[in-house]
């Protein structure tokens, strides 16, 4: 996802886990604004989500499916594309402006513009931060990559992509994600 830097004086993390601002992170003490999305980014973020949702449903596994929703991380404010937080959490935490962890499941959909490094680092801070899996979307290769603490695994069409640690027994063909 492309970002750009807004000047904001004196906005710190407490600030930003407070009251979010929307389309925001609070990224080496300052607010990012996640811009550059697409049509085809919100497509694959709202069926991936909705693919969690139905899931987390039909399997009665319950908790919550989010879009664009604010986290603390260990160091920064982020939003996820894409996020599943679990029944027990949602309980201790459902209520709150920001979720003081990462997220148990997440994912980012990745544009042409991120660099590479910087989208494996953020995945990174989500794990070190109390996530378990994140997602890496990339539309326009239609590869998925999905990391834990200790893996990280790719998938490309032709193959099913399956959850690892969180929302277990998830699965969807890439071709379907990317239909």
């Amino acid at each position: 996802m492309l970002t750009s830097t807004l000047a904001k004086d004196k906005f710190s993390l407490d600030d930003f886990v407070a009251s979010p601002p929307d389309r925001m992170e609070w990224v080496d003490g300052q607010l990012i604004e996640k811009n550059g999305m697409t049509l085809r980014h919100g497509e694959l973020q709202l069926r991936l989500g909705r693919y969690w949702e139905n899931y987390k449903e039909s399997s009665g596994q319950g908790g919550k499916v989010y879009t664009d929703v604010p986290c603390r991380t260990n160091k920064q404010g982020r939003s996820p594309d894409v996020a599943y937080l679990t029944p027990e959490l949602v309980a201790q935490f459902g209520n709150s402006a920001t979720l003081p962890q990462s997220f148990p499941l997440c994912a980012e959909i990745v544009s042409p513009t991120d660099i590479a490094e910087d989208v494996l680092l953020k995945a990174q801070e989500y794990l070190e931060s109390g996530g378990e899996e994140v997602w890496l979307v990339f539309p326009e290769s239609r590869w998925v990559m999905v990391i834990t603490e200790n893996q990280g695994l790719m998938f490309k069409s032709g193959q099913v992509v399956s959850t690892q640690k969180v929302l277990k027994g998830f699965s969807v063909p890439i071709d379907d994600l990317f239909a």
